[in-house]
């Protein structure tokens, strides 16, 4: 079964890409995207999503309200500048470093750890 993805970007450019870059790996399935954390907290409701991939200074609200309403769904950081927003959003040990992880693999990942808790 594919890893459910939504995507929340308030550039459509970005979403798009994401889209298309996750779209080639047959174990992921891209079911929704938001152009807002209202959006992403709305859709992750209705959707129920494995992983929300949201970007960080634009999600700070929408990814505790998914994180407190859905705990099975992993919300999954995007961002160039994670260090001055981590410790709003991402409780200790939830949070992987490597800067140069793919989206793809990104997406694998979240989706593990939220099995593992």
């Amino acid at each position: 079964m594919a890893i459910r993805v939504l995507i929340a970007d308030d550039h459509s450019v970005v979403r798009e890409g994401l889209r298309m870059f996750l779209g080639r790996d047959p174990e992921l399935a891209v079911i929704g995207e938001a152009a807002d954390g209202e959006e992403a907290v709305r859709l992750a409701r209705q959707l129920r999503p494995d992983v929300v991939l949201m970007p960080v200074l634009d999600g700070i609200a929408a990814t505790s309200a998914i994180r407190s309403e859905l705990p099975e769904t992993e919300v999954i950081a995007l961002t160039s500048v994670l260090e001055s927003a981590r410790s709003k959003l991402l409780p200790p040990g939830r949070f992987n470093s490597r800067p140069r992880l793919r989206p793809t693999s990104c997406v694998k990942y979240g989706r593990l750890k939220r099995q593992e808790h």
